[in-house]
């Protein structure tokens, strides 16, 4: 395993004049936010949240949508949740015109609300914050959809044309957008620098940017607490606490 120092990668991020960032669900644990597999995940602890997030069931069982709405509307989670400073760090990359593009796997839009230019973000698997139309493709923000579930409509269809209303997430059995592939991949493939931050770098295709980025001759920083799917093609493997080693990588 790739033994370069924080000091080190400090000052590759200083050298670089192009960094593409993958992060994952480790970077929002700080805010508060679940993952979804680990002991203490939202599919772990409610495996019908996890029925939920399958489109075949959602779309086919109104019960399953109807349990949806509620879970979203009992939960504080997200309407709670803020950027931590590993967020915040994130952005100052951007400030100093070195950022790429940074590719997230989250769907809990902090890196937007951290104040990252929404034409810099890449939400591989969605938006809670959203919800969208599977008959029209209308959006809207989610918490107007809640609105209408705290008045009483316990499966809300669309305002426009009636279909069903999902939040704007990724679900099993429905296709990644194709051009959010096309633009990570180009991302990961101009960049001289990669950050990958808090992420097992298991979930393909978004885990593909790491190889993409080695190949086209980037260095490689993985930032997570964990062992990752890619730590032996990395320059650097940083363990330790996200919130701790970001802030201290970006300087």
């Amino acid at each position: 395993m790739a033994t370069a120092t924080i000091d080190e990668v400090r000052e590759w991020v200083r050298a670089a004049r192009s960094i593409t960032v993958l992060t994952g669900a480790g970077i929002s644990t700080d805010s508060g936010i679940p993952d979804f597999r680990g002991p203490n995940g939202v599919w772990t602890k409610n495996p019908a949240a996890e029925k939920a997030s399958n489109i075949s069931y959602y779309l086919a069982d109104p019960e399953v949508r109807k349990a949806s709405w509620r879970r979203r509307l009992e939960s504080t989670l997200l309407a709670e949740a803020r950027p931590n400073v590993g967020h915040l760090a994130l952005v100052e990359l951007e400030r100093r015109g070195q950022l790429n593009a940074l590719i997230t796997q989250n769907i809990d839009g902090l890196h937007h609300a951290a104040g990252h230019s929404p034409d810099k973000v890449i939400e591989i698997h969605g938006s809670a914050r959203e919800v969208v139309c599977m008959e029209c493709g209308e959006r809207a923000p989610m918490e107007r959809a809640l609105e209408r579930v705290r008045a009483g409509e316990d499966d809300p269809p669309c305002r426009s044309c009636g279909g069903i209303l999902k939040s704007a997430t990724i679900s099993f059995g429905q296709s990644l957008v194709s051009r959010d592939i096309e633009r990570a991949e180009q991302a990961a493939a101009t960049c001289d620098l990669l950050l990958a931050i808090g992420s097992t770098l298991t979930v393909v295709p978004a885990a593909y940017a790491v190889p993409i980025a080695a190949q086209n001759g980037a260095r490689i920083a993985i930032v997570n607490a964990e062992e990752t799917a890619y730590d032996h093609v990395a320059d650097a493997v940083l363990r330790g606490p996200i919130a701790e080693i970001v802030p201290a990588i970006v300087g």
